[in-house]
């Protein structure tokens, strides 16, 4: 093989039967990818080990064997500020104390807003496994806002926003970490689930169910699916579900059914999807509201003295009733009918 060295760098000249010997540039920019995903994803303040991050990299998209997963670390170790505990095995790695991490330009502190305020609303809707994937990029999100002083105003916005109750605040009941994680995993990959389930009667069943989706209401969640042999939709309340196992069948989404119709529908507010025609009388300051936010799309309003008549096409639901009651003697002359 030919070669020209001029001081300490040399050129190789290859014909075309030495092609296989030849560095193979994807791979290298592959291997650049893999080096900098883990760098992302090294905490600072804790620990976590190879197996963790092989997980976060297999559910991001990139597979590889635990050996390259290991070999990149060691290396990694080697030129950042990286700890590495090999008291015991798995090793644990983390960031030194002072170490300022890699934080990549790819990320404006708009960026990093969006990213901060995605983790802190969005976190019970999106599926464990997701979650950890992107914790590297929170991380650095988060971190990128405290430390840049070309990111307060950014910073400053989080202390300015929030999600606000509409009813007396209530703490959320308590999901079992374990039963959301194999819940999200079997709705995330279509596959059927294995409960044990206790209603609020006290009655305890276990069933094949059929996850169709997944809801907030409130401090509450709730999981839409099929009982395995039924083609109804019911609502398992996520807290009432006392243990769960994804399986490892598969199924096909009903083609028919549509979460945001089920919710029209009322279904999360007891209801059967039944559209009625309401009317009522409201006195003009607790009404007020409904002048703004309107009941529905045709809704109409009739001035009466110091109330409103309010009529409106409105899905029969328990939760309509219980809006209605609320309002105690203050709305009069409640009807509804069968929407023709």
């Amino acid at each position: 093989m030919p070669w020209f060295a001029c001081g300490r760098y040399s050129l190789v000249i290859q014909n075309s039967r030495s092609d296989s010997a030849m560095p193979k540039r994807p791979e290298s920019l592959e291997t650049l990818q893999i080096a900098l995903e883990l760098v992302r994803r090294i905490p600072k303040g804790r620990t976590i080990t190879a197996p963790e991050l092989r997980q976060q990299l297999t559910e991001a998209g990139f597979e590889r064997d635990m050996r390259t997963i290991q070999r990149q670390l060691e290396t990694l170790s080697e030129y950042f500020d990286i700890d590495r505990d090999d008291t015991a095995k798995p090793y644990r790695y983390c960031w030194k104390e002072r170490a300022k991490g890699l934080s990549l330009p790819s990320l404006s502190p708009q960026e990093c807003l969006l990213l901060t305020l995605a983790e802190q609303q969005m976190g019970q809707l999106l599926p464990p496994r997701l979650m950890k994937s992107m914790e590297g990029f929170f991380v650095q999100a988060r971190t990128q806002l405290n430390e840049k002083s070309s990111a307060k105003r950014e910073l400053d916005w989080l202390k300015k926003v929030r999600v606000v109750s509409t009813s007396q605040p209530l703490l959320p009941p308590k999901v079992d970490p374990a039963v959301f994680e194999q819940v999200s995993n079997a709705l995330y990959g279509d596959q059927w689930l294995n409960v044990k389930y206790k209603n609020a009667a006290g009655k305890t069943l276990e069933s094949r169910v059929m996850p169709l989706g997944l809801a907030q209401q409130g401090q509450r969640m709730y999981l839409v699916c099929r009982f395995d042999g039924y083609d109804n939709e019911r609502s398992l309340a996520l807290h009432r579900i006392q243990s769960a196992s994804v399986s490892a069948f598969t199924f096909q989404r009903p083609p028919e059914f549509d979460l945001k119709k089920f919710d029209d529908d009322g279904r999360f507010g007891y209801g059967r999807g039944n559209k009625i025609k309401l009317s009522f009388l409201i006195e003009k300051d607790a009404g007020l509201h409904l002048l703004e936010s309107p009941l529905s799309e045709d809704q109409q309003v009739e001035e009466e003295a110091d109330q409103y008549r309010i009529t409106a096409t409105v899905v029969d639901t328990d939760m309509l009733d219980w809006w209605l009651r609320g309002f105690g003697d203050v709305v009069s002359e409640i009807s509804k009918h069968g929407k023709e």
